[in-house]
């Protein structure tokens, strides 16, 4: 990234549901037109981090900032945010790695 303030950006970032931590921490800087693609094993905390950046979870500890402003508890309707919702995969007869290649 340039010297330009980021887009988005995750400042210790933490969701925790009772004892289970599900976002253990994230700190994460995206800028204008980056393009970003978040992978990892099932339960690792992807669904949960892109929900907390929709609006659709309120995180346990840290910031969320969009465009400079903090968002932690802006509902999800007052975000500009685009929202789609997951599936399996886009191709699912293909792996993961086929999906993004």
């Amino acid at each position: 990234m340039t010297g330009a303030a980021p887009l988005v950006r995750f400042s210790q970032v933490r969701k925790s549901y009772g004892a289970i931590e599900a976002v253990r921490g994230i700190d994460l800087d995206i800028g204008r037109g980056e393009f970003v693609a978040i992978m990892g094993p099932s339960g690792c905390g992807k669904t949960t981090t892109l929900r907390m950046l929709a609006g659709l979870e309120i995180p346990t500890a840290g910031t969320i900032t969009i465009d400079g402003r903090v968002t932690n508890r802006l509902p999800a309707h007052e975000r500009d945010t685009p929202l789609v919702w997951q599936s399996l995969a886009l191709f699912p007869f293909l792996d993961v790695a086929q999906n993004v290649e």
